[in-house]
């Protein structure tokens, strides 16, 4: 047998993430633009800030119902049409709603970039909103809330928001409504929350992808160029405050074989300076199959399929004062969460009493900077990536300066990071379980008073 010979392995090419050129269309709309060759699947990002803490008091969910209502009809096309011409160009529309705003993604194959902008503006320039459509989005929406309810890991994100935040702060109330804020949600609210927010001073269109020969200027200058509204108006964002006395929350479900672990609490965003080394310091814990959560957890006791830490920024302020979640999940079986929440606070007391090694520093580097080319090769990676940094205020060129510094970043700076983003008696526990079989081994480890609620 004839076997092809093995092709020779190429010369390892120098990889940053790539910076965008920026510029502003008359109308006062934003424009981030990166040519990424080979890309011909173009992704286009919209981040409008629109966001939940300007939803009207009693309407939570407003702001998802519109960013949903806006591929339902517009000025030009029913929301049938509106489909159809999509799926013509070969391209998908997907929008939602977040704490620091709306976000509207396309993606596209280049050759129809044109005119699925021309889509895209009509969306944000002209919606419709139709009372029958909007009364079906509500209705879809009612019908999720249930399903999210009954999911454990949803479940226990609702509860550790509302332990960690005010009753004032908008953090503290799911992001997508409740029952009964959505059921109040009509056209006309909508509307209102569309033309109180939504225009283009507003907002920033991040275009990614194979851009050779495609005049994107003229193209943007007949579709979102020709979107107009009021000029952008800055507006506060109240602080954010969290309070983080170690307690537990148990959400009882009778029954229940596993208990859904989510332990957390708020801490710095990206602007602070820690954020290299608390990214670095978090993974070594618990940010893959190999980190020491998961080498104790799953490896050593069988509690688990596996346990991660992480950072999810929450939300970002020009003048800094944004933060972060920094939190640890995962599940185990009813009869060792007990023990398992024991290993797992002593893997913490540990860290903050031995450090990590320099072994697991380099892994955790290895990780996250030698996998990034891969992480970004698609369009719709860096375009997301780059709408992240507008929507969170940072400049162009931070991801690329993000992973110089996590290779420069040593075992120690990682380790004291990692200890203050997660202290052993500084976080809050929310336990989705079977309270009367849980509830008595928590309260023997002692990480905090035990509070038991229904799982309704």
């Amino acid at each position: 047998m004839e076997f092809h010979p093995q092709p020779p392995s190429g010369t390892p090419k120098p990889w940053a993430f790539p910076t965008p050129e920026r510029g502003t269309l008359p109308n006062g709309l934003t424009v981030l633009r990166c040519h990424r060759p080979g890309q011909e699947i173009v992704a286009v990002e919209v981040d409008v800030r629109a966001p939940l803490d300007a939803e009207p008091e009693g309407l939570d969910g407003v702001a998802t119902i519109m960013a949903r209502g806006l591929s339902e009809g517009t000025d030009k096309h029913t929301a049938e049409e509106f489909a159809a011409e999509l799926e013509r160009c070969g391209a998908t529309l997907d929008a939602g709603a977040d704490h620091p705003g709306v976000r509207v993604s396309l993606e596209v194959p280049v050759s129809r970039l044109r005119k699925a902008l021309g889509l895209l503006a009509d969306a944000l320039r002209a919606p419709a909103f139709p009372d029958g459509e909007i009364e079906r989005l509500v209705a879809n929406r009612l019908d999720e809330i249930p399903h999210e309810l009954a999911n454990p890991a949803r479940r226990a994100a609702k509860e550790l928001s509302k332990e960690l935040f005010p009753a004032t702060s908008r953090m503290s109330r799911p992001r997508q409504g409740t029952e009964e804020t959505v059921r109040r949600i009509d056209a006309a609210a909508v509307r209102a929350f569309y033309e109180a927010h939504v225009r283009p001073a507003a907002s920033t269109v991040v275009v990614v992808g194979d851009l050779e020969g495609v005049d994107l200027d003229a193209a943007l200058a007949e579709t979102l160029g020709v979107w107009t509204g009021a000029p952008a108006e800055d507006r506060p964002m109240p602080p954010v405050t969290a309070d983080d006395t170690g307690r537990v929350v148990i959400v009882d479900r009778p029954g229940a074989v596993q208990t859904q672990l989510l332990i957390g609490r708020v801490g710095p965003d990206r602007h602070d300076r820690v954020w290299p080394a608390q990214l670095l310091g978090v993974y070594c814990l618990g940010g893959t199959l190999t980190s020491r959560l998961d080498r104790v957890l799953r490896e050593e006791k069988g509690y688990t399929y596996g346990v991660r830490a992480f950072g999810q920024v929450l939300r970002s302020a020009q003048d800094g004062s944004g933060a972060a979640l920094l939190a640890i999940s995962g599940s185990v079986a009813t009869d060792v969460t007990g023990p398992a929440l024991a290993d797992l606070w002593q893997v913490l007391r540990v860290l903050a009493a031995e450090g990590l090694t320099d072994e697991e520093r380099d892994v955790a580097v290895r990780n996250l900077v030698g996998v990034a080319p891969l992480r970004y090769e698609t369009a719709a990676a860096v375009a997301g990536t780059l709408a992240d940094q507008v929507e969170q205020y940072l400049p162009d060129d931070y991801q690329a300066r993000l992973y110089a510094q996590l290779a420069e970043t040593g075992t120690v700076e990682a380790t004291a990071a990692a200890v203050s983003a997660l202290p052993a008696d500084r976080l809050v526990t929310v336990l989705v379980g079977d309270a009367s079989q849980i509830a008595d081994p928590v309260r023997e480890l002692g990480i905090g008073e035990v509070k038991v609620v229904s799982g309704s």
